[in-house]
């Protein structure tokens, strides 16, 4: 099997920042990073399972599309989230637990803006 390391992203967290965005830049933004191209493979996915002819529409069309699936179609939000989640050791689950709405919109708003700005490699 195939095991993937984190990413290091340096020069995120300083002294006065809070728990959550400590915890969004350490550990939700590296997992993000490294499921970059199973984000995209399933949103490319997404897009065929749906028959949405994505390449037809203008590129503020296909933001607000993208915002729009994010929003609204739950199935495919969770598992989105799943992607992320599943990478949390048990001490992030554990603190994911006690702030889970916090952590799902900062997970689903990141991905939302890393797909906008992958659209080249969607179409």
């Amino acid at each position: 099997m195939n095991k993937k390391e984190r990413p290091i992203l340096s020069d995120l967290v300083n002294d006065g920042t809070s728990e959550l965005e400590k915890f969004q830049n350490e550990i939700i933004r590296p997992v993000i990073k490294m499921q970059h191209d199973v984000l995209i493979a399933s949103f490319k996915q997404y897009l065929q399972k749906r028959k949405i002819d994505f390449v037809a529409l203008t590129d503020q069309k296909k933001r607000s599309r993208i915002s729009s699936i994010y929003k609204t179609d739950n199935n495919y939000k969770n598992l989105v989230l799943g992607f992320i989640i599943g990478h949390f050791s048990k001490d992030e689950f554990l603190f994911y637990g006690d702030h889970t709405s916090e952590v799902h919109r900062r997970i689903l708003q990141i991905i939302t803006q890393r797909i906008k700005d992958s659209l080249a490699e969607i179409i």
